[in-house]
C-alpha cells in the first residue's frame, strides 16, 4: 500500500529521498522554507548536479506524485510520514549545527494535526532523537502522539540514485519498535537488509560508517607518501591489499583526499563528540592530519618543479568539484588548493564540466575557462583535481604544445606514468615512485 509522505529540505539528501520514494510510487510533498528553490523545482528546473534526478523529478511531477511546497501544514496535512533532511554543517569546534533540524522539529510540531512518524534522515550527533523527541514534545500547541525513528542515509554524491534504490542495508532506530517496523515497510520494495536498533545506536552506525572510509583514504594516501620515498607504485599496492577479502578495494585510490559534504564533517563531529565525552581519538585527528597533507601534497610537488617560486606562475586546475559527477565544492580538495597557491602569488585558473559557476561564488578571485585547451594554454603547469572521464579523454600533444611548461601534476592518479613522460611531460602522480625516481630533470628557469 502506498504511502503519503513529506520530506523537509530540498537538498541533495532531501531531493533525492524524497524523489526516489515519490518513484516508489508513493504520494511525496517536499518542503523547503526556501521560496526560490521551491520556485525553480515548480519551474522543472534542479537546484543541484545529480546524473538522472531532474529526469526522475520530471517523471513524478508529471503522474502527480510529487510535489513542492514552503508551507508545513499542507504538506503535513495527509503525510504519515515526514523525514528531516535538513543540512547539518559543522559548527566552530567541529560539532553538527542542528539549527536546521530544531527549525523543522519545531514547525512539524506546529503544524502537525495527526499522529505522525518522524524520520531523522539528516546526519545528526548520537542522541539527537531524543533532542528532537523534546523539542516537538514542548512545541506542539497541544499534545498529539509522535514517535522518533533515525534512518540515516548512506548515498554516495554522483550516484545517489543509484544508491538510494539499492543500498547495502537500511538501518533503523527507534524506542518504539512498531514505528520503525513501519518505517521498514515503505523501504520493503527496496529488498536489501533492515536493520532495526535503537535510536542512538543507529545514529552512531551512520558516524562510523563515515569515519571508517575517511579512515581508508587517508592510510592508502599515508602509504603513497611511504611509496613516494621508496620507490614504490601505491597503485599496484592498493591492487594487491585489495584482493584481500578482509580489506577489499574500495576507498583504496590515493590521491588528494576526501571531501564533500559528508566526511569532513562527519570524521570532524565524531571526533568533538569523543572529546565531549572524555575520549581521546588520535585515529580520527591523524585521519584529519593526513588528509591535510595531500592537498599539501600538491603545493610540495609545484614548488620543486618551478625553483621554489610560485609568484606568477600560471597553474590550471582540472577539476573543482570534490568528485566527478557532481557539482557540489564544498570542502573540495582543488579549491583548497587553489586557495594556498594564490596565497603564495600563483595565478590560478580551473576548469570543471559542471562545478563552476559554484566554485566562481565560493573564490571570485579564480579565473575559469570553457574547456581542458584552454586551461592549458600557456599554462607553467597543469594539476589533475577531479578524476572526470572527461580529461582521460584529451589530446595530450594538444594540451603539451599548448603550455608554456609540459608540467602535469597529478592528483587523481588518473595517468600512466610511462605514457605521460613518453609524451615528454614532467610527471608527478601521488604515491607512484616511479615518476620520482625515474622522471626527466628539469630547468627550473622555464625556458
Amino acid at each position: 500500500m502506498k504511502k503519503n509522505i513529506a520530506v523537509a529540505g530540498t537538498g541533495y539528501v532531501g531531493l533525492t529521498t524524497g524523489t526516489c520514494f515519490a518513484d516508489l510510487g508513493n504520494r511525496v510533498t517536499c518542503i523547503d522554507i526556501n521560496p526560490d528553490k521551491i520556485a525553480m523545482l515548480e519551474r522543472g528546473e534542479v537546484p543541484i548536479y545529480e546524473p538522472g534526478l531532474s529526469e526522475m523529478i520530471t517523471r513524478n511531477v508529471k503522474a502527480g506524485r510529487l510535489h513542492f511546497t514552503t508551507d508545513y501544514k499542507t504538506a503535513l496535512e495527509e503525510a504519515e510520514y515526514v523525514f528531516i533532511c535538513v543540512g547539518t554543517p559543522s559548527g566552530v569546534d567541529g560539532e553538527a549545527d542542528l539549527r536546521y533540524v530544531r527549525m523543522a522539529a519545531e514547525s512539524i510540531a506546529k503544524t502537525m494535526t495527526h499522529p505522525i512518524i518522524i524520520v531523522n534522515k539528516s546526519t545528526v550527533p548520537v542522541g539527537t532523537g531524543d533532542w528532537v523527541a523534546d523539542i516537538v514534545h514542548r512545541s506542539q500547541p497541544k499534545p498529539i502522539p509522535f514517535d522518533v525513528v533515525s534512518c540515516p542515509e548512506f548515498m554516495r554524491e554522483g550516484s545517489a540514485l543509484y544508491d538510494f534504490m539499492n543500498p547495502d542495508r537500511v538501518v533503523l532506530g527507534s524506542k518504539n519498535k512498531d514505528a520503525a517496523e513501519k518505517v521498514a515497510q515503505i523501504h520493503i520494495p527496496l529488498r536489501t537488509r533492515i536493520i532495526v536498533t535503537d535510536l542512538r545506536t543507529a545514529e552512531m552506525i551512520k558516524y562510523a560508517s563515515n569515519a571508517f572510509l575517511a579512515t581508508k583514504i587517508s592510510f592508502i594516501n599515508e602509504i603513497a607518501a611511504i611509496c613516494e620515498k621508496m620507490g614504490a607504485d601505491v597503485n599496484e599496492v592498493a591492487v594487491g591489499m585489495g584482493y584481500d577479502k578482509r580489506i577489499g578495494p574500495q576507498f583504496l585510490n590515493a590521491g588528494l583526499g576526501y571531501g564533500g559534504s559528508c566526511f569532513p564533517k562527519d570524521v570532524k563531529a565524531l571526533e568533538h563528540m569523543a572529546l565531549v565525552q572524555g575520549s581521546h581519538p588520535a585515529l580520527l585527528r591523524a585521519v584529519m592530519d593526513i588528509n591535510r597533507d595531500a592537498r599539501r601534497w600538491v603545493i610540495f610537488q609545484l614548488r620543486a618543479l618551478l625553483g621554489g617560486q610560485l609568484n606568477h606562475r600560471k597553474i590550471g586546475l582540472l577539476g573543482l568539484a570534490f568528485k566527478p559527477n557532481t557539482d557540489d565544492i564544498r570542502e573540495s580538495p582543488a579549491l583548497e588548493i587553489a586557495r594556498m597557491l594564490q596565497y603564495e602569488g600563483a595565478l590560478i585558473t580551473g576548469y570543471d564540466p559542471v562545478a563552476m559557476g559554484n566554485a566562481s561564488r565560493d573564490n571570485p578571485e579564480l579565473r575559469l575557462v570553457e574547456s581542458a585547451y584552454e586551461l592549458a594554454d600557456g599554462a607553467d603547469a597543469l594539476v589533475v583535481c577531479t578524476e572526470w572521464n572527461e580529461f582521460k579523454q584529451v589530446d595530450f600533444v594538444r594540451i603539451k604544445e599548448s603550455m608554456k611548461q609540459p608540467i602535469l601534476v597529478d592528483g587523481r592518479n588518473i595517468y600512466e606514468p610511462d605514457m605521460m613522460q613518453e609524451l615528454g611531460f614532467i610527471y608527478r602522480a601521488v604515491g607512484r615512485g616511479s615518476t620520482f625516481t625515474n622522471g626527466h630533470e628539469f630547468a627550473h628557469n622555464g625556458n
